[in-house]
């Protein structure tokens, strides 16, 4: 699956939990390990656990498993590996706290400027 349809697959997925504030980055020009890197809220552990989760099963259905998920456990942040692809998602304080959006945004696709998802 090309990147750009795996990015959208990740972020439809993510939407049809209500995640919110979805970033995404293209961090290709910055980064060897990936092509997209996608930020988004959860309101609890177990949002953050079932978006993550709801990930990761619309990617094995469209044939491409995950190369790695970590922080199930805890669910304060998770990380799914897709490859070209790769997702974080938190809780509101982890997120503040780690701020990765400055760490990448100089990368942030040009359509996708304003976050969505958020609550309005």
């Amino acid at each position: 699956m090309q990147s750009n349809r795996l990015r959208q697959l990740a972020v439809d997925a993510l939407e049809d939990l209500k995640a919110v504030d979805i970033v995404e980055l293209d961090v290709r020009k910055l980064s060897d390990f990936t092509d997209y890197m996608i930020i988004a809220t959860g309101r609890s552990a177990r949002q953050v656990a079932a978006l993550a989760e709801n990930v990761v099963m619309k990617a094995k259905q469209a044939g491409e498993a995950p190369l790695g998920v970590e922080g199930l456990r805890g669910s304060e942040w998770v990380l799914v590996d897709l490859g070209d692809v790769v997702l974080h998602v938190m809780q509101p304080d982890v997120r503040e706290f780690y701020q990765l959006e400055k760490l990448w945004s100089s990368r942030e696709i040009p359509d996708r400027q304003s976050p969505r998802g958020a609550a309005s």
